[in-house]
């Protein structure tokens, strides 16, 4: 039997395919099938390589493996995050990316939480950043900022003892 991989040339989108597309995608997300949906994203990207809802909806569908225990580098993510236009989804999106790491961090229980404290205060951070120069009538930073604080407080999260600056002047 020949253990050669077998590839195939993909097809391409034709660009008035391209909001269908994404409401696919979108859909994909949520019925939790990420692999779905960053495939569809990557199809309209080869087309259309700054569709910034193509770019949202591929981060999101990356980092929404992070709960399904792949083991997901958020390498990609991070490249996504650079290739956004809006400083305010930058600051957004790369709060959202801390928050879902330290939710991974949590669910691996107790070493992992050490961990997650610290990924919980940079997803705050970025979204007081983003909660700055939002859009008028645009909540979304504070929601998430509250989440985190909620997440913190249930689950008694404290800062690791390496972690800590001493500013003591000895």
């Amino acid at each position: 039997m020949n253990s050669e991989a077998i590839t195939f040339e993909l097809k391409t989108l034709s660009e008035e395919a391209i909001p269908a597309a994404l409401e696919k995608a979108e859909r994909y997300r949520l019925l939790n099938e990420p692999a779905e949906a960053e495939s569809i994203c990557l199809d309209v990207l080869k087309i259309a390589p700054d569709n910034q809802q193509a770019i949202v909806t591929l981060l999101l569908a990356v980092t929404d493996r992070f709960s399904k225990g792949y083991g997901v580098s958020d390498t990609q993510a991070r490249e996504l995050l650079e290739t956004l236009t809006s400083e305010y989804e930058r600051a957004y999106y790369r709060g959202l990316l801390a928050e879902r790491r330290a939710k991974m961090k949590l669910a691996q229980g107790p070493h992992g939480s050490l961990w997650a404290y610290g990924l919980f205060r940079e997803a705050m951070e970025c979204y007081e950043k983003a909660e700055a120069i939002r859009p008028p009538g645009n909540d979304d930073a504070l929601l998430r900022w509250n989440t985190c604080a909620r997440i913190i407080a249930k689950n008694k999260l404290v800062e690791r003892e390496e972690d800590r600056v001493d500013l003591s002047l000895e």
